[in-house]
């Protein structure tokens, strides 16, 4: 049985126990030696390794997706907990048990399975009906689309992951749809359900999660349009306008160009879905990253690289005092300039913000808001 799991680590924790190697990075330090990598992960979630010492003879012995008894001391870099491995041994599959290391939904599949087989039995339209039971039909999908993590790290990075999350866009549209008179909520449900299926085949999730061949060369916008294109085909009469709607679904929920999207959403429901599935991932990419901070005696989180911020992580509410700003030592390090002198003539440029960091004003500032603009469509 499984000792201890990453979530139970702690700073100063000397840790003995066993993980699944998700990742493993050779490199070399500044000064000329060799060090490893390690993404060590169980149920719990995952947690940075580092060998410093007998780099070679340790990288001989293992390989990613192996499983590794290690000896190791926990600290905290970077607001982040890492383990400087002291001793490493490789360990037979059949001595652990698979479910102690990969994350799963809190929610039963079988529930998740209940709830998307009521949405389809809600849906109004026969043709979008069709489509839906027909993917419910084809039991390796189903059962795959019912396992298949959201994604490799961003959000629902656990098994069972894609149907939660898909559920959870779903009930957000059906919302939407009662606030909004005059969208087509079956639409909205379904390219909720279906605008992420392509992970099933983008993704592999049988170890650590990680992308397939057929994921990094196609990904998944392009191989869920195939496979709806697939069942569409097998449906009589199914509505060739209709069939173009699911489909613009699909290929426009990233939203813009820059994230991968390979059409702009065009129609509401599109839009809608672009905007309910940033807004279920950046939640629970929030919340996953609050559950995962380390003991930091503290209100506020370690830095989050992708959004570029410290999170409050204690309920908000009560009339307790008001903590502005997260400790001086939390901050990520940056190097010391000089401002730059603009030279004569040239105005000073402003500093460029991530996508995340801009207000809306900036997002839209000279941006043509029609989004149905024929100028639009030359550009495409």
């Amino acid at each position: 049985m499984k000792k201890i799991y990453v979530e139970q680590i702690r700073e100063r924790d000397l840790v003995e126990g066993t993980f699944l190697v998700a990742d493993k990075i050779m490199a070399m330090a500044k000064n000329g030696k060799p060090y490893m990598t390690l993404r060590l992960a169980d149920r719990t979630g995952d947690v940075e390794g580092r060998i410093w010492d007998r780099v070679d003879e340790y990288n001989g012995r293992f390989e990613k997706n192996d499983f590794v008894q290690i000896r190791a001391k926990a600290s905290v870099y970077l607001g982040k907990m890492q383990l400087i491995i002291q001793d490493l041994t490789p360990v037979p599959e059949d001595h652990v048990d698979l479910g102690d290391y990969l994350p799963v939904s809190d929610r039963s599949t079988e529930q998740m399975q209940g709830d998307f087989r009521a949405k389809v039995d809600n849906l109004q339209d026969p043709h979008l009906k069709r489509l839906m039971q027909a993917f419910m039909a084809d039991h390796q999908f189903f059962h795959r689309y019912s396992i298949a993590p959201a994604a490799k790290a961003m959000h629902h990075v656990f098994l069972g992951g894609l149907l939660e999350h898909s559920l959870a866009v779903a009930d957000l549209a059906e919302d939407i749809g009662r606030r909004y008179p005059g969208l087509n909520v079956d639409l909205l449900v379904v390219g909720a359900l279906l605008h992420d299926i392509g992970k099933v085949t983008e993704l592999s999730y049988d170890r650590a999660f990680d992308y397939t061949d057929e994921g990094k060369l196609l990904g998944h916008i392009v191989i869920g349009v195939e496979m709806v294109e697939d069942k569409i085909r097998a449906i009589d009469d199914f509505p060739a306008r209709l069939a173009v709607h699911v489909k613009h679904m699909l290929l426009s929920h990233h939203g813009q160009y820059e994230y991968g999207s390979p059409k702009r959403p065009k129609t509401l429901e599109a839009v809608i879905l672009n905007y309910l599935d940033d807004l279920d991932s950046k939640i629970n990419g929030v919340r996953t990253h609050i559950a995962k901070d380390p003991d930091r005696g503290g209100p506020w989180t370690s830095y989050h690289r992708l959004y570029d911020r410290y999170f409050y992580k204690e309920p908000v509410g009560g009339s307790g005092p008001v903590v502005t700003a997260p400790p001086a030592v939390s901050q990520p390090p940056a190097p010391v300039k000089a401002p730059a002198v603009p030279a004569r003539g040239k105005k000073e440029e402003k500093p460029r913000r991530g996508h995340f960091g801009f207000t809306l004003g900036e997002q839209l500032s000279g941006k043509n808001l029609d989004l149905f603009s024929a100028s639009d469509e030359e550009k495409e």
